[in-house]
């Protein structure tokens, strides 16, 4: 039960984060990304050893087929993930004047740019999670927080201008509860996050030398 409370936790801050920072933003201000970078950046460091600090249905989608998460966790994170994300939502929304749970934007005009720039950045968080979070040869490291935050303040510089730039499909949901995104969009996200998750997973596994048999 720890562990998923941390999920919940993690991701509602996560959530609550984009909520505050990316509704009203002005067309000429660029520093979301770098608060919601960090956001996660933190989360990660807080909860990182209770749960593994994943806040992102994909992330635990990559890391079961990693076999660093068992089948039986899997669908409590994601439902922990969701509900965290859907709460900051309507919070932020309701309380905080953040939002508009009445409706969110149009889709996007190139529907298969952005299905491939949500997969692409998902594919890179996932990855680097990984690679950095899971792995024996990197056990005990105090950067895989930075590198994690950091991972998803790159990818929406670069490609959030294409597609919602959730790159977490709890994200996706919680946006269209909030009115940052319509269903459409938060949908498309949520099928091209999972598949950059399980695309991640297959990479690790094709990239990696394992150290021994448990690794």
């Amino acid at each position: 039960m720890k562990k998923y409370i941390v999920e919940f936790i993690g991701t509602f801050f996560l959530m609550l984060t984009i909520v505050c920072v990316v509704n009203g933003l002005a067309a000429d201000n660029y520093m979301a990304p770098l608060a919601i970078g960090s956001a996660l950046m933190i989360m990660v460091y807080a909860g990182g050893h209770i749960s593994g600090g994943h806040y992102n249905p994909a992330v635990s989608l990559a890391a079961m087929l990693r076999g660093k998460l068992s089948g039986g966790d899997f669908p409590m994170y994601v439902i922990a993930q969701i509900l965290g994300a859907i709460a900051a939502s309507v919070i932020g929304a309701t309380v905080l004047m953040k939002g508009n749970m009445m409706g969110g934007g149009e889709m996007p005009t190139n529907l298969p740019g952005a299905f491939v720039a949500e997969l692409l950045g998902t594919f890179a968080l996932a990855f680097v999670v990984l690679q950095t979070a899971t792995t024996k040869s990197t056990a005990g490291n105090s950067y895989y927080g930075l590198a994690i935050g950091f991972t998803v303040l790159v990818m929406a510089y670069g490609l959030g201008s294409y597609c919602g730039g959730f790159f977490n499909p709890a994200v996706a949901i919680g946006a269209a509860f909030n009115g940052l995104a319509g269903w459409g969009t938060a949908g498309l996200g949520l099928v091209a996050d999972l598949a950059g998750g399980f695309l991640a997973a297959m990479a690790v596994k094709a990239t990696y030398t394992p150290m021994d048999a448990d690794d």
